[in-house]
């Protein structure tokens, strides 16, 4: 794609980094049947081509429309045509810089500038988002059904003390611990049995995609650099990895390299948090042989025990086309005793997409409703998946009981 990036942006790192990603663009189109907006909409304009287009459009000085910016929002982040892209295309990067252009010369309305901040200053800090939803648990039998299931009561969830030698950060995010407290203590109790101690550390916090993907730039790299601070001790001090359960918070930290590259201070720092950053997959994926070992040390009878044997796995967006990370679950799964039911269009979004399900409800519920058939058209006894957003939105649209994988490995490899 030819480019003739206006003054104002072209010799700046945004612009350098946009102009050669308009340049891999080839139209070729194999991006337009992997897009779940296209597929619902059937408008180029909500389709990766046609957004690439719009954000051309902008770095060539042309006025930013109310228009741009409805397409814009409109688009998941989900990174579906990046997998589908024979070009290599980085779609998700093109869209965040577009993005922040548009939101810097076009206010929005009063309304929609209020809800984006409340978004971006109560779910990434984990004091606010426990009181919310300890509110919201409160008038629990009063909610909607739908809504309710978002906001299911917890249980305790002790970790184990560490005791091994091998150590890695298992972060706990901000939202999750308090809707979901129990994912990262089934994943601590994995990592205790495989012989890896999951170290805590409380000075982190949001991993910052919440604010980078809704154009706050600024509060995103100071989120980005708090955790570098926070985590850098352990780092030096040799921790093997960083490990999150929600894929999204994965991707995120393995793109703090790359987003503070121009912070002198922080970028040397940043890179090598990104370089030991990983998903609980990943990490369990390079121990597989002791994942085997474990398991064959668990009698059979435990693993045929109460725990549902038929489980649909939906595998979220920032697993698959940000992470690249496919086909790894579900063999883990399998190798527990558990059976994996088919999941027709397998790489289609759930609809949740960080604040997506707020902020474009009708679009949401229709990819809700599509891949909760999916999921469900298999007779699964339970619905695992491996992101904390996805396990929200799905828990809210499916009588089934929806888990975090990792909830289900440790019920057979650390619950024996």
């Amino acid at each position: 794609m030819q480019t003739a990036l206006a003054d104002f942006i072209k010799d700046t790192p945004a612009g350098r980094e946009a102009d050669a990603i308009l340049r891999s663009c080839v139209h070729c189109g194999f991006c337009l049947p992997a897009c779940p907006t296209y597929q619902l909409l059937g408008d180029e304009l909500d389709s990766p081509r046609g957004r690439i287009y719009l954000v051309k459009q902008l770095l060539e000085g042309q006025p930013v429309t109310a228009r741009t910016q409805l397409h814009l929002d409109r688009c998941l982040t989900c990174r579906a045509c990046e997998s589908a892209c024979p070009s290599g295309v980085q779609y998700g990067r093109l869209i965040d810089i577009g993005r922040a252009l548009t939101e810097e010369r076009l206010p929005r309305a009063p309304a929609a500038r209020l809800t984006r901040w409340l978004l971006r200053n109560t779910v990434p800090y984990r004091t606010r988002a426990a009181l919310l939803l300890g509110l919201a648990r409160a008038v629990r039998g009063l909610l909607p059904a739908r809504l309710a299931r978002r906001v299911p009561r917890t249980r305790a969830a002790p970790w184990p003390t560490p005791r091994h030698a091998r150590r890695v950060v298992l972060l706990e995010g901000c939202v999750q611990p308090a809707l979901a407290p129990e994912i990262n203590a089934a994943a601590a109790r994995v990592l205790d049995r495989l012989g890896i101690a999951a170290i805590r550390v409380s000075a982190a916090g949001c991993c910052g995609a919440l604010s980078h993907h809704l154009a706050a730039g600024s509060e995103a790299r100071a989120q980005m650099r708090r955790n570098v601070d926070a985590l850098w001790p352990h780092v030096a001090a040799g921790v093997e990895r960083i490990v999150f359960t929600a894929s999204a918070c994965a991707a995120m930290l393995g793109d703090y390299g790359r987003l503070l590259e121009d912070e002198p201070a922080y970028a040397a720092r940043a890179r090598r948090v990104s370089e030991l950053a990983c998903d609980i997959s990943q990490l369990l994926d390079a121990e597989r042989a002791a994942v085997a070992a474990r398991l064959a040390q668990v009698p059979r009878a435990a693993r045929a025990g109460a725990l549902p044997l038929r489980v649909a796995f939906q595998a979220p967006c920032t697993l698959q086309h940000a992470l690249k990370v496919r086909g790894v679950v579900e063999p883990l799964l399998a190798a527990a005793g558990f059976t994996l039911s088919e999941v027709a269009d397998g790489q289609r979004c759930c609809g949740s997409a960080g604040t997506y399900s707020i902020l474009q409800p009708q679009l949401s519920a229709q990819l809700l409703r599509a891949k909760v058939a999916a999921l469900e058209a298999g007779a699964p006894e339970v619905i695992a998946t491996a992101n904390i957003g996805c396990l929200a939105q799905l828990r809210s649209a499916t009588a089934l009981p929806v888990r975090h994988w990792i909830e289900l490995l440790a019920a057979r490899i650390a619950d024996d």
